[in-house]
C-alpha cells in the first residue's frame, strides 16, 4: 500500500506549543487507507494534542495537513462530518439511556446509520435501555466507540480506547476495531499497551517529547534490534555486580524493577551459562522467559525506560 492514491492522511512539519511546553514537534507522517495507524508513547510524549489536531480540536501552530484528498492548516467542518471521533473520557450524562445517546448524536450528522445498527456492532443491542450510569466499564467504552461510528465514519480516532479496561474488555474491542479495518475503515490508536499495538497495528510512531523517534510495521521495528533472542526472569534482590559473570552469553545484561533481561544472540550457550551461573549462586530462576524482541523492547532501546515507567 505504497501508492500515493491510498494515502488518506498526510501531515508535515506539525507544530503545537503551550506557552514554553513544545508538545508537538515538526512531525511528519502518513496513513494509509484501510489501515490501523498507531501513535505509541508515554505520557507526555504529544500523542493527544497530535490527535487533537488532527480531530479539528486545536489549530496547529505551524504545518500542513493534507486529509480526504486536500490541503489545510486546519480539519474543516466538512471533513469532521467524515471523522468519528473516540476521546479518551466520553463523559456521557448518566442518566441517559444507551439508545438515547446514540440517538442524540445521530443529531449532529448529515448523515447517520439507523441506531439498531450500531447497537449490533458494538454488541449492544440487549443494553439498549439501561441507562449509562449502569453499564460496566467494557460496555460503556463500546458505547463510545458506537458513538465514533454512527456517522459511518471513513477515518475513526480512537484515544486510548482500552485504558483500564480487564482483558476481555480489551480483546472484545480489539474484535471491533479488526472488524472496522476489515470494512475498509481507517483507524488511526493512541495506546500505552505495546500487545495491543502489536495485535492491531499495520503501521507504528513511536512518539517521545513532541518528536516521531521511530516508525514502521510492529515486524519492521523488532527486526530493527537484530536477531537476538530475549531471556527474561525475576530477580528482585541482586547486586550489578553479581551479574556481571551474564554478559558472557549476551549481547546486553539489564536489571530493571525486579527483573534481568539477557539480549542473547546464541540461545543455547547463553541458556546453558545462565543455568550454571543460577545454579553456583543457589537462585531460582523465577518466571524465566525466552521470547523475540517486540515493541517494547524496541521503546527501551530507543529512550532507556520502559513505555509505563
Amino acid at each position: 500500500m505504497d501508492s500515493l492514491s491510498e494515502v488518506l492522511l498526510s501531515v508535515q512539519g506539525l507544530y503545537k506549543s503551550y506557552g514554553s511546553v513544545r508538545a508537538v514537534r515538526g512531525i511528519s507522517f502518513r496513513v494509509q487507507r484501510a489501515s490501523v495507524f498507531t501513535i505509541l508513547g508515554p505520557n507526555g510524549a504529544g500523542k493527544t494534542t497530535t490527535l487533537e489536531i488532527l480531530e479539528g480540536i486545536r489549530a496547529a501552530d505551524a504545518g500542513e495537513i493534507e486529509l480526504f484528498g486536500h490541503k489545510t492548516r486546519r480539519v474543516t467542518e466538512r471533513m469532521k462530518q467524515r471523522m468519528g471521533v473516540l476521546l479518551q473520557d466520553g463523559n456521557f450524562e448518566p442518566y441517559l439511556k444507551v439508545r438515547e445517546v446514540l440517538s442524540l448524536f445521530s443529531c449532529f450528522f448529515e448523515r447517520a446509520l439507523p441506531v439498531d445498527e450500531v447497537l449490533e456492532r458494538v454488541a449492544l443491542t440487549s443494553k439498549t435501555g439501561a441507562l449509562v450510569r449502569t453499564l460496566s466499564g467494557g460496555q460503556r467504552q463500546r458505547l463510545a466507540v458506537g458513538v465514533a461510528l454512527i456517522n459511518d465514519p471513513e477515518l475513526i480516532f480512537l484515544d486510548e480506547p482500552t485504558t483500564g479496561l480487564d482483558p476481555q474488555a480489551r480483546r472484545n474491542l480489539w474484535r471491533i476495531f479488526q472488524e472496522l479495518q476489515d470494512a475498509g475503515k481507517t483507524v488511526i490508536l493512541t495506546t500505552h499497551y505495546m500487545e495491543e499495538a502489536e495485535a492491531l497495528s499495520d503501521h507504528v510512531c513511536i512518539m517521545d517529547h513532541g518528536t516521531i523517534i521511530a516508525e514502521g510495521s510492529p515486524e519492521e521495528l523488532a527486526r530493527g534490534l537484530g536477531q537476538d533472542s530475549i531471556i527474561e526472569f525475576e530477580l528482585p534482590h541482586m547486586e550489578a555486580a553479581a551479574l556481571a559473570p551474564l554478559r558472557e552469553f549476551g549481547s546486553a545484561v539489564e536489571h530493571r524493577n525486579g527483573s534481568v533481561v539477557i539480549h542473547a544472540p546464541k540461545l543455547t550457550e547463553a541458556m546453558s551459562g545462565l543455568l550454571s551461573w543460577a545454579r553456583a549462586h543457589g537462585i531460582a530462576l523465577t518466571n524465566l522467559a525466552v521470547r523475540q524482541p517486540n515493541l517494547e523492547d524496541v521503546f527501551l532501546s530507543l529512550t532507556g525506560r520502559r513505555l509505563r515507567e
